[in-house]
């Protein structure tokens, strides 16, 4: 193994502090249709797309899929139209990579025009690669995404690190044989086998990377 070659990043949550933001649009999306997001439906949409929780709401509502993406995917892009707030220690980490040469690739669930006005909040940072929903045939917690992101930058997956802050992107990655970094944002994700769970990307920097690979 030739070591650290790029680093992953999810977006919502991990980079920008939107998860909340997004269960709360789920939450009026189905409030709507007279339904109420609790227990472990509402855990069930952290980390996944437009598309997967309006076929999860339609299961409970009945209303067509169609309609409730659009809903979905509006309410979200009106909550970020300013941007995002980076999350502790993103913009720090984002930097250190940028000045060491580590390729960087930015790999979410959320719709394609969501991501790219997201990274805008980024402090400027170019990513040398950007997936979101559309960009493969399904995204998480299939491991396409992060595939596609890893031979996008020609980089084996076991080479790359991918940082995740929910268990479905947690679940993306590690199909994908990516190494995981996992920054709980909303509920806790446990150690395991080539996963290293940290409570902030204020703890992360290039030498616990690097360390990740095994270089």
């Amino acid at each position: 193994m030739s070591g650290l070659r790029a680093v992953l990043f999810d977006m919502d949550g991990t980079l920008v502090d939107t998860e909340e933001a997004w269960v709360e649009v789920v939450e009026q999306v189905a409030s709507r249709y007279g339904h109420a997001l609790v227990g472990e439906q509402r855990r069930s949409v952290y980390g996944r797309s437009v598309e997967d929780t309006a076929e999860l709401l339609h299961t409970s509502l009945g209303a067509p899929r169609e309609r409730l993406a659009d809903e979905l995917g509006a309410g979200f892009t009106a909550r970020l139209a300013d941007g995002a707030e980076p999350r502790p220690g993103a913009l720090r980490l984002l930097r250190l990579l940028r000045e060491s040469g580590v390729l960087t690739a930015l790999v979410s669930a959320s719709p394609r025009a969501i991501v790219r006005r997201v990274a805008t909040s980024l402090d400027g940072h170019r990513f040398d690669a950007v997936y979101g929903a559309e960009d493969t045939e399904r995204t998480k917690p299939a491991p396409d995404p992060y595939l596609a992101a890893a031979a996008a930058l020609g980089a084996d997956p076991a080479s790359c690190v991918a940082v995740e802050d929910t268990a479905t992107g947690v679940a993306s990655a590690e199909a994908a044989g990516c190494v995981v970094l996992a920054v709980p944002s909303v509920e806790p994700i446990a150690p395991a086998r080539g996963r290293t769970v940290v409570a902030s990307l204020e703890e992360a920097d290039l030498t616990l990377l690097r360390s990740l690979i095994g270089s």
